[in-house]
């Protein structure tokens, strides 16, 4: 397995780097913040990362994409997790559009990934249900029949960009017990289908999410993706695809953070010197370059595997997510008190960091779920 990046994709990482900087993503995302923008992110810039080519990248040539995979999207969401950048890739790309790539039949595939790839419809996955503590299975909302429909009622919580999104993925359960893997079926449902209620959240980090109920939403059978009872095996997929993104967007995160703690220690004088000259914050600065390392030679290590489909890549997008959920903890942590009393102001922009990893740390599980997932799949 090859843990270093190819030229072209060395090229992406500068190309995604120079976007971030002019886009000059922190004053963005606070004037977001500020201003309540009901969206949460800039579609104009969402269109400009579309004409770049990047909402195509984990797509097949055949469904109209670039025909590349996780390694590529790892260096691009590294470069847009520097910049905290708020921009629904991947909610869009790595979860609605991955599960409809994954799922979906011919027709629903030429009907609506175009205009995914092309960034004009937003997609989303609704899956997690109030006291689902992360686990897949746990589907308490009901796909009754109805004659050839079905009727969807129940309700999902914490749907990343659910706000603006104009398709959903929802998980329903059209039969067995409410924790069962079997019974599981996936439903594409349009942002306008009656019955389908939508309650805008912004989480701490200043991005999008949304409350979803559904009250006897009707669908008809084009409207399942994947088989009926066999929707669990497809969210796997998905979300170890999405989990393996998540964390090279908080190696981007952690990087950034240091890199600034790191020139704050250079520049800050006390008693006459650097505070970087004090041997305890360079012990401590020494780790979190330390933690850095280990993340990405991670991150890295699953990206590959799931594109060369190995069989340890699964084991290894769990060990990813924890490493990156503690390491990115840490180095936000850290980043705050070593800037000491202007770190806890909100004018200063480090503290967005931290915020950003204490949502990120428990997106699609916290780093003490995966590990007992990792234990779990050693067959522990």
């Amino acid at each position: 397995m090859l843990l270093v990046l190819s030229e072209e994709q060395r090229l992406l990482a500068k190309a995604a780097a120079d976007f971030v900087a002019a886009s000059d993503s922190l004053k963005r995302l606070r004037k977001l913040r500020d201003t309540g923008a009901p969206r949460a992110y800039s579609p104009e810039l969402f269109a400009q990362m579309a004409e770049l080519g990047w909402t195509a990248i984990p797509f097949s040539e055949a469904d109209g994409g670039a025909g590349l995979g996780l390694a590529e999207v790892a260096v691009l969401l590294e470069a847009l997790g520097r910049g905290l950048v708020p921009e629904p890739y991947l909610s869009t790309v790595m979860l609605g559009g991955s599960a409809l790539a994954l799922g979906g039949t011919e027709t629903q595939k030429r009907a609506l990934l175009p205009d995914i790839i092309a960034g004009t419809k937003l997609s989303t996955l609704a899956y997690q249900e109030r006291g689902s503590r992360y686990e897949l299975s746990h589907v308490a909302t009901r796909a009754e029949r109805a004659g050839s429909a079905y009727r969807l009622s129940g309700e999902k919580i914490q749907v990343l960009d659910g706000q603006a999104a104009d398709l959903f993925v929802i998980s329903a359960r059209s039969s067995g017990g409410q924790a069962e893997r079997s019974g599981i079926t996936l439903f594409l449902v349009p942002r306008d289908a009656p019955g389908l209620s939508i309650t805008p959240q912004q989480r701490i980090d200043s991005r999008g999410a949304a409350l979803v109920a559904l009250n006897g939403v009707e669908l008809d059978e084009a409207s399942v993706l994947g088989g009926v009872g066999e929707g669990y095996s497809l969210l796997e997929r998905v979300i170890d695809r999405a989990m393996v993104a998540i964390s090279a967007e908080m190696l981007g995160t952690m990087s950034a953070a240091f890199e600034q703690t790191l020139d704050y220690l250079k520049s800050r004088v006390q008693f006459g010197v650097a505070i970087g000259s004090f041997q305890a914050l360079k012990h401590r600065a020494a780790r979190m370059f330390i933690e850095v390392e280990l993340a990405r030679s991670l991150v890295m290590a699953a990206a590959r595997a799931s594109d060369e489909g190995l069989p340890e890549a699964r084991l290894l997008s769990s060990a990813a997510k924890a490493r990156c959920s503690d390491a990115l903890m840490l180095v936000a942590n850290e980043a705050i008190q070593m800037h000491g009393g202007i770190g806890m102001t909100d004018e200063h922009d480090i503290g967005f960091f931290l915020k950003r990893a204490r949502v990120a740390e428990l997106t699609f599980g916290d780093a003490a779920f995966h590990r007992q997932r990792f234990a779990e799949l050693s067959g522990f």
